[in-house]
This record gives structure tokens, sequence and C-alpha cells, in this order.
């Protein structure tokens, strides 16, 4: 057994207990410097900068790779990436536990599924320019792996998590040295685009004075909401947030066994599975959550176990790991002869989501597009979080539906998304095949997209001629 004042003992707690600590540091700085503060870099961000700069400190000192130390148990950038791995599971399924909303208009149905088709019309479109960059380049760069590209949409569309989940995909399966590097560093690039572009579109918009921007909304939004007889109480025998992380591991848990019996099924495709262990963990969570509904209609319970304002602070706690340590994982030196394929992508990646959702904005959603762009904007660079960020400031009060088509575009834009994924192991082998299928893909997205124009007119012309 080992001893308690052992390193092996403390490491874990000493890797998470350090993360905290950045995040605490950095919100420190955000609410202390102005410039920060008007950046709209999101604190997790700004504290996964940090611990970059502290360990490359450390490894001019010292030469050795600070997370990778005794104190963190010698193999702490390992640590870091299964953290990574877990949280975007882990907060995808808190997420899903959270009540849903009531009944939809068919207008606001429609503008929840346009934004849904927009995310992973946006998706495509990334994966297209990312390929097309680095199939070119590695043309140029001997070794470069070409299929790198598709990481683009992973690192900016959908984040850290699924940045190193695929990066890992094509370090460990298809000889990728320093594909889990790659796609973090993308990932990270996109939370500065996000900051960079969403700051530039509202100071144009304010000195056009097409807006005002707004204050954040007082803290008074984020009390907890009045508890009903059927809710549990906040303190019983046991706690009600104890209650939600026991939900979430149990989610967790079969998430795993489902996952394990696919692979067991299919183990050609193993890597790719457990590659969507926050898709199936959303899939788990929602069969929970319609057990527990189920059992509470019959009567066999009867308190609401899941708590929407628990939940919200739960997911929101697993994402913040998740980028922090996504962040901090990133080993620089991996990519050393990349670095201009990788800012070639980063900037092209935010000059494309920048003008496609504009332009959809505009057109789709002409009640309020200042708002849909910047929250499409911002998630589709950064994450959900980047998205509300930016729509405060100029929606502080969430008036516009443009918070919700981003909760509710969830649903459309996973079963639109679905081929998406499976494409990117394609183009591990045969990327200039996948960029094909892609393009087709992006046309039928925008003809889906922007259906009532198109068919509209078609119908006019039709009815004018008969």
């Amino acid at each position: 057994m080992d001893n308690f004042w052992d390193f092996n003992v403390w490491s874990s707690f000493n890797i998470i207990a350090v993360l905290l600590l950045s995040l605490l540091a950095a919100n420190v700085l955000r609410r202390s410097i102005p410039l920060l503060r008007k950046s709209l870099i999101p604190t997790s961000v700004l504290a996964g900068g940090l611990l970059i700069l502290v360990a490359w400190i450390y490894k001019l000192i010292t030469g050795n790779v600070m997370f990778d130390t005794k104190l963190f148990g010698n193999n702490g950038t390992a640590a870091l990436e299964v953290i990574t791995y877990h949280c975007l599971a882990l907060g995808f399924i808190a997420s899903a536990f959270k009540p849903s909303g009531g009944k939809l208009t068919k207008k606001r149905t429609s503008e929840i599924f346009n934004t849904g088709v927009t995310t992973v019309s946006t998706y495509i479109l990334q994966g297209i320019f990312g390929l097309g960059i680095t199939i070119v380049a590695a043309m140029i760069v001997t070794g470069f792996f070409p299929g790198s590209g598709v990481l683009l949409p992973f690192g900016y569309g959908q984040g850290t998590g699924q940045a190193l989940n695929y990066g890992g995909i094509f370090e460990n399966d298809y000889g990728f040295t320093g594909g889990k590097s790659f796609g973090l560093t993308i990932a990270a690039l996109g939370f500065i685009c996000a900051s960079i572009g969403g700051v530039i579109h509202l100071n144009i918009l304010k000195f056009r004075g097409k807006v005002k921007v707004q204050d954040a909304p007082k803290a008074s939004g984020e009390a907890h909401a009045q508890a009903t007889d059927q809710d549990l109480p906040m303190n019983e025998s046991i706690d009600k947030l104890t209650i939600q992380v026991a939900l979430i591991a149990v989610a967790y848990v079969i998430t795993y066994l489902l996952m394990t019996g696919l692979g067991a099924l299919l183990p050609g495709m193993k890597s790719v599975i457990f590659g969507f262990n926050f898709l199936i963990g959303v899939l788990s969570a929602t069969l929970i959550k319609a057990l527990l509904k189920l059992l509470k209609k019959g009567k066999l319970v009867k308190k609401e176990y899941t708590d929407n304002f628990l939940m919200t602070r739960t997911s929101n706690f697993f994402f913040d790991i998740m980028v922090v340590a996504g962040i901090a994982a990133i080993r620089f030196g991996l990519l050393e002869k990349y670095w201009g394929i990788i800012l070639i992508m980063g900037l092209t990646g935010m000059i494309i989501t920048y003008f496609y959702n504009y332009l959809v904005a505009k057109v789709l959603f002409p009640e309020y597009p200042q708002e849909q762009f910047l929250m499409m904007y911002g998630m589709l660079t950064g994450t959900a979080s980047t998205g509300v960020i930016l729509l405060r400031e100029i929606d502080g009060d969430f008036k516009t539906p443009a918070a919700d088509n981003m909760v509710y575009q969830n649903f459309p834009a996973i079963v639109f998304g679905f081929p998406m994924m499976l494409l990117a192991t394609l183009a591990a082998t045969k990327p200039l095949l996948t960029l094909l299928i892609l393009i087709g893909f992006f046309a039928v997205m925008n003809l889906i997209l922007f259906r009532s124009i198109l068919f509209g007119k078609i119908f006019k012309k039709s009815k004018k001629s008969d």
C-alpha cells in the first residue's frame, strides 16, 4: 500500500487543484484589467493560457515538462488529456438532464431547425477549407498529414474535447505525430478568433449606432429558482447537488457499458465509438430522464429529481475544467514545423465562419440578425459559453430568441452532423475523396437551409407561368 505522503497519492489532486487555481487567477486578472475584460476572452481560456506560460517558464529554467514531473505523477500531460476527454461527456450529460422547455410555435420550431442546420453547414464549410489547406500543405511539407484539416471543424465548431478526441484517433490509429496537440491548438485559436472577431463586430455596430452594447445582467439572474412542492429539498438526508452528480455518474457508467458493447461488436470502429462518448452520454441521460418522467407519471416517484439550476452549474463546471485542461495539454514542441499551416487554417476558419454566419443571420433571422449572428459566431469558433458572452453584450436580458435557438438546436445539429463525424476518419486515409463528399454535403445542407427562399421562388415562377 502507498504511504499517504507519496506523490502518486496526491498527483491526481494536484492536477485538479492547479486547474482550479488557474481559473481563480484568471478570474482575478480579468476583473482587474479592463483590457482583458473588454477582450471577451473566456476566463477558462485565459486560465489555460496562464498554465501554458507557467509551463514554458518552468521548461526554460529546468529543461523539463512541468506536468510530467513527480508532483503530477510523472505523466500529467496524459492526465490532462484524460480530464478533457471525460469532462466533454460529463458536461453534455449534465446539459441533457436539464428540464425541457414548453411547447414551441411553428415559427420558433423553424428558427431552431435552421439554427441546427446552420451549425452543421458551418462544420462542413470549415472542413472543406481545412482539408483544402492541408491537402495542398502535404504537397509542400514532407511527411505532413493531409487529412489533418478536418480537425478545423472539431476545434472551432465543437471545441476542445472533440479536437482532442479526433486528434487522438489520428495520432494513435493513423500515425499523425502530434495529432492531439494539433487539434488542441486549433481549438485554442478558435477561442482567440471568437474574441477578436466578436469584439471587432461589436465595435463596428457601436460605431454605426446600430446597437447599444449593454452591461452584463446582474447577479439576480443567477439566483436559484424558487422551489415547488414537486422539487427535492436542497438539504435533506442527501444533498440535492449530490443527487445531480449521482444521476450524471449513472448516465456515464451506462455510456461506458454501451461503448464497450459496441466496441466488441465493431472492433474496427472502437476508437470512433469511444470518441462519441459525449453523444452516447446524451442518449443515456435522455433515457434516464424519460424513465424518471415515466415513474413520476405512474406515481412511483413523487419528486422532481433533476434541477435546472444545479445541472447548469454542474455542466458549466465540467466545460470550464475541460477548456483549461485541454489548452494546458498542448505540446508546442511537437508542432514546430506546422505553425504556418496552423495559423493559415486558424485565420481562414475565422473569416469563413464570420461571413457565412453573418449571411445566414441576415437572410433567415431578419427580426434579430445581430443577436443570432453573434451567438452563432461565438459558438462556432469557441463554445456555447463564448456565444452567450457575445450575445450578452447586446441582449443582456435575452429578450430575443437567439439564446433559446442555441439550446434547442442541438437535436437537429446532432442528426445532420453525425455523418460529418463519420467522414472525419475517412479523411485520414482518403482526404481528397472526403473533400469532394463534403462539398456535395454542403450543397445539400444549404438547399435545406434556404429551402423557403429557393422553393418559394420556384413556386412563384410556376404560378406565374400557369
